[in-house]
């Protein structure tokens, strides 16, 4: 599975460790999701997409990285 969440979390001027700390989780778990090594849970990805104002269904993605 593919995600959007360091381009969104760019367009949102947002730092790995600001998003981090938003969402309570270390930034190293941050990292391992943008780069496709870890898959968050469901109300991880849930506080992720709050986060960034935008939903779940557009962070994650099967295929290319659509920008």
């Amino acid at each position: 599975m593919k995600n959007n969440i360091k381009y969104l979390r760019k367009l949102a001027k947002l730092s790995q460790e600001e998003l981090a700390k938003l969402c309570k989780v270390s930034r190293q778990t941050i990292n391992a999701i943008e780069n496709d090594k870890y898959d968050p849970t469901l109300q991880l990805a849930f506080d992720i997409a709050s986060i960034l104002d935008t939903t779940v269904d557009e962070l994650f993605f099967s295929g290319s990285i659509k920008k």
